[in-house]
């Protein structure tokens, strides 16, 4: 379309009151953030929408607006004001028979540095646009509803006045910004959840206090320390000959490499992130959790056989690496629409001198929900709170084990413990290993000794002298997964599923 064309556009306007936009980068980052990304000013509105008493009507108003296109940002430059360090008092601490004068009386109470990262725009109006969206009535009545409860974006100081508008356009967009960080269809689930997290852990019931012990029988809180997140992005299996199971860690290798070869390709090559990559900007290995590829596979089910249905990419929790723009953009760039499906299509192809037994070429279509029919795909089934877990894919150890006999045995165990530890989980009330899984159609961690070589799990050389095994591991409370151990856990090994039992028939 010709600049000064008119089209007709969703736009929200963004008006700071103070003319000062208080929001960071990041939680560690003395930058602020300028202009707002529309994930920062969506989630605002959700805000408004639990205000407002999550109103059904609105509810589908916003789920409208995460289907629509990434918007363009009109926007002015902006100074950056000074950040200086705060010093701010902690929350109010317990005040009971201890009689804690230093903590109670805020003139001898501790305080802990924070930094509130300011822009001032050179106008204080910020403009987003969908160009050719046409909301129904009722949908553009919940969002102006939304917006005009909206009482400040990013942090509470900045003040600010929004609302929509459906009107024709004649700005030229391709002189907008690109979003950084945009929308997504199930990102309003995510907030939910993210909130209901929180709201538990806030919780007094849950948190017992030190020093009393909880009884057995007490209805115990769930543990969410996992390193791992529970937003996925889903890779469903649409075309091509999937391998097997035995061969998902050369697949998430080739997805991994495949992602970072994107990166090359939209020229952000010196901007890959740490969680992506897997390695430090010196090309040493992170110490960091980083994302995660984990096969889907018909398993755990009556006559499941364990072929594969698709992958997923598990970012660590919080990083909110799949809303990031770089990464949507390299996404988009690796999986191109394909007309005739309606669908993107991220096609997965072997490296070149493959064996024609392992060779492989396979498409895959992202999705953040998933696909109705195919349950196999729901990250429910591995995130759902469970006080008892067992492995689909064998859990490679992060050392040779050395015993013999029954001990040996007992040193994997405490292997698999200290691998719980790894990911912020507690210490396993019993581990039990074994050749075979619990998890029905999971093949077993090594075939016989007479076995074909393709029933042999296939991996990639830093892995390759590594031994592995099966397990079924307890704790004492429930735990919220997923649950992915091990040195091969970034690779789709060490994969575990809850069982549906409460674990009193697994013992050490």
């Amino acid at each position: 379309m010709r600049a000064g064309q008119a089209r007709m556009s969703l736009i929200l306007e963004v008006e700071y009151l103070s003319g000062v936009s208080f929001a960071a980068v990041g939680p560690e980052s003395k930058d602020p953030e300028w202009p707002p990304q529309p994930d920062r000013i969506f989630s605002a509105l959700v805000a408004s929408w639990a205000a407002r008493g999550e109103l059904e009507q609105e509810r589908e108003a916003l789920e409208w607006l995460e289907t629509l296109s990434d918007p363009r940002i009109f926007a002015s430059d902006a100074e950056a004001r000074t950040s200086a360090i705060a010093f701010v008092p902690p929350n109010d601490p317990r005040s009971d028979k201890q009689k804690n004068a230093k903590g109670v009386l805020p003139a001898l109470r501790s305080r802990q540095p924070r930094r509130f990262p300011a822009a001032r725009p050179h106008d204080a109006s910020v403009r987003l646009y969908w160009s050719d969206a046409e909301p129904e009535e009722q949908v553009l009545s919940a969002l102006q509803a939304l917006a005009h409860d909206t009482a400040y974006v990013g942090h509470s100081a900045s003040l600010a006045r929004c609302r929509f508008l459906h009107e024709r356009s004649t700005r030229d967009l391709d002189e907008a910004r690109q979003p950084q960080r945009s929308i997504y269809p199930g990102r309003l689930k995510e907030l939910r959840q993210a909130y209901a997290r929180f709201e538990r852990s806030a919780n007094k019931k849950d948190r017992p206090q030190s020093g009393v012990r909880v009884a057995p029988e007490a209805d115990a809180a769930v543990v969410r320390t996992n390193v791992f997140g529970d937003a996925w992005l889903i890779l469903e299996h649409v075309g091509g000959v999937m391998p097997d199971i035995r061969a998902c860690a050369v697949v998430a290798k080739t997805l991994r490499d495949a992602l970072l070869a994107g990166y090359r390709r939209c020229g952000l090559e010196k901007e890959i992130p740490e969680i992506v990559s897997g390695h430090t900007a010196d090309g040493a290995p992170t110490r960091l959790p980083h994302l995660a590829v984990i096969p889907q596979a018909f398993a755990g089910f009556p006559h499941a056989d364990g072929h594969v249905m698709g992958y997923a990419l598990i970012p660590p929790a919080n990083s909110g690496i799949l809303a990031d723009g770089a990464f949507r953009k390299v996404m988009r760039g690796l999986s191109p629409i394909d007309e005739e499906r309606g669908r993107r299509i991220l096609t997965l192809t072997s490296k070149a001198g493959t064996s024609s037994e392992s060779a492989f070429s396979i498409n895959l279509s992202p999705t953040f929900e998933p696909p109705a029919g195919k349950r196999s795909l729901d990250p429910g089934l591995y995130t759902q709170p469970s006080r008892v877990f067992a492995t689909v894919t064998p859990i490679v150890l992060d050392r040779h084990l050395k015993e013999k006999g029954a001990k040996r045995q007992e040193e994997a165990a405490e292997l698999i413990a200290a691998a719980c530890l790894n990911i912020g989980l507690p210490r396993p009330d019993a581990v039990v290993v074994d050749k075979h899984s619990a998890v029905e159609g999971a093949p077993s961690a090594y075939p016989s000794g007479k076995s074909p070589s393709w029933m042999n799990w296939r991996l990639p050389p830093s892995l390759a002298k590594r031994q592995f095994t099966h397990a079924v591991i307890r704790f004492a409370e429930p735990i919220a997964g997923p649950v992915v151990l091990g040195a091969g856990r970034f690779g789709g090994l060490g994969l575990c599923r809850p069982l549906e039992c409460d674990g009193a028939d697994v013992d050490r």
